[in-house]
């Protein structure tokens, strides 16, 4: 038969057995991803808020990708743009001293004044991750003494970017009715596939709002400068792909039946140790035993007996019917085997978001050289992160800013407007964040330094990797401390010092003491 052939015989054999039922249809990106999405970014940000294990995913990157915020290191091409080194280096300052005004301040660069820019980042990065995208919208708000710089990033969840014509319960795609684009949830593209616009609701799908759903279409980037207008964080996975995917999704059904089955055996273990006692009665039970209550009054039909009322708890007593009684199940709880099983499972999970176990669960219990595969394994995936990150958002931000501020006056940057190579040149940039730490520092320094010496690493790499720091701002800092401890040295050199010699001071000693005892004795 025709489908016999090739991988008829494998992986698409209809005929095998333990292939036959298995059925398997995929289409395009808007069917397998867009009109999924809605139920995938709920369970995610559901899993975020109370699964621990994708808690922990989540978490461990946003921790080992972003840390405290990446921060701009710029490296302007000093050799394209024939700058010396000390111009170079001094332009850096600049530039990093002006974005930490606008960096550094709530109300400087959060349209809503709640996040610095390094905490956006944390916000963004953690939204991407669980909901598959996340939006910045670019705003400009009136320049002020203190905010010198117009520019505000509008933060945007996954969810406000969808397709007003479609409706969110229905297909995602739609039709832009004045140009006649096509809108992949949210995303409108021309005739060449590439976006070109946006549309968010003013509200959240099935928020409680008395206020009417309103759409905006915001263009992708400005006429004008050609900068964006929004920012579209988002990794995608398949060609016409629109849309994220949450970073959850593969490991979906997995952690959620790792979630009940831990629920189900912390509350057997509890249920277990509740020791609730029960007390067999021959006479009519009415009555509590040992009179703890006291009778029963007429006015107190709350705490009647109820036959069928019994109760589980710690130190509970209950009376029983008469002939009536009660077993035990022997006791098996906590379950021996709970612990091996959830880190089977857990090396599933850790493997499919490219988290090893150890990682994951933050338990080195295992040797060095496994510990330390399982970090430089991690970090792979972190450092991946890390440039989607800083490509899809810090650079576009870094760049607007950049603009305003060359504009204002308050950088120089030659060539900057009228020369894309030079443009290019000053935008040359690097961010710096969290190191991948060490496990054993005296090794692994060691190791960095042999590497440096022999030619297969820099100074600059091996500052990156070992705490996170940049090379050049840590010469800049020795040189000062170095110039420092000279001056101190200086100044003990020209305090006096005493030269006497230990025997010239027991000498000394013993002629004190020898006059002092002449002197008793002359008296």
């Amino acid at each position: 038969m025709a489908n016999n052939k090739g991988y008829g015989w494998a992986g698409a054999s209809t005929y095998k057995r333990a292939l036959r039922g298995f059925k398997a249809i995929s289409t395009s990106p808007v069917e397998d991803i867009d009109n999924n999405n809605m139920t995938l970014r709920q369970r995610g940000r559901l899993m975020y808020m109370g699964s621990p294990i994708a808690t922990s995913a989540i978490k461990t990157n946003r921790t080992n990708t972003i840390g405290l915020g990446l921060k701009v290191n710029p490296r302007p091409d000093a050799e394209a743009l024939g700058l010396t080194t000390e111009e170079a280096a001094k332009w850096t300052r600049t530039v990093k001293r002006e974005f930490g005004i606008w960096a550094n301040r709530k109300d400087a660069c959060d349209a809503t004044g709640m996040n610095n820019f390094y905490e956006i980042q944390q916000m963004l990065f953690m939204s991407w991750l669980t909901s598959g995208d996340v939006f910045a919208l670019i705003e400009h708000s009136k320049r002020t003494f203190l905010n010198p710089y117009s520019l505000r990033i509008k933060s945007i969840e996954a969810d406000r970017c969808a397709t007003e014509t479609a409706g969110y319960l229905a297909s995602t795609t739609g039709k832009n009715p004045d140009n006649g684009n096509t809108i992949y949830d949210g995303v409108e593209i021309d005739e060449t596939g590439k976006p070109v616009a946006y549309w968010f609701r003013n509200s959240h799908p099935f928020e409680s709002n008395v206020i009417p759903t309103e759409w905006v279409r915001v263009e992708a980037y400005g006429k004008k400068t050609g900068l964006p207008n929004v920012i579209h964080i988002v990794n995608t996975e398949r060609p016409d792909q629109y849309r994220g995917v949450s970073y959850l999704a593969p490991v979906v059904e997995s952690v959620l039946q790792i979630s009940r089955y831990s629920n189900a055996e912390v509350m057997a273990a509890v249920i277990e140790a509740m020791h609730t006692g029960f007390v067999k009665t021959t006479e009519d039970p009415s009555e509590m035993p040992f009179n703890e209550t006291g009778p029963f009054g007429e006015d107190e039909s709350e705490d009647r007996y109820d036959p069928n009322d019994y109760h589980l708890g710690a130190g509970e007593i209950n009376v029983m019917n008469p002939g009536e009684s009660i077993e035990f199940p022997i006791a098996t709880r906590p379950n021996s085997n709970f612990e091996g099983f959830v880190k089977a499972v857990a090396s599933q999970i850790g493997a499919a978001l490219e988290i090893p176990r150890d990682i994951l669960l933050k338990e080195f219990s295992t040797s060095y050289s496994a510990s330390r595969g399982a970090l430089l394994e991690a970090w792979k995936s972190f450092k991946m992160y890390r440039t989607w990150f800083v490509n899809d958002f810090c650079d576009p931000i870094y760049e607007i800013w950049l603009s305003e501020a060359i504009a204002l006056g308050r950088i120089n940057a030659p060539g900057f407007f009228n020369d894309r190579a030079k443009r290019e040149a000053w935008l040359g940039t690097q961010w710096i964040g969290p190191s991948q730490g060490q496990l054993d520092p005296t090794k692994e320094i060691s190791a960095e330094i042999q590497a440096c010496q022999n030619g297969f690493s820099t100074y600059a790499d091996s500052a990156l990797r070992i705490n996170g720091s940049d090379f050049d701002s840590n010469v800049d800092a020795l040189i000062k401390e170095s110039a420092r401890l000279k001056e101190v040295e200086k100044v003990n050199e020209e305090i006096p010092q005493d030269t006497t010699t230990n025997e010239e001071k027991d000498r000394i000693e013993v002629i004190e003491v020898v006059s002092t005892v002449r002197d008793k004795e002359d008296k």
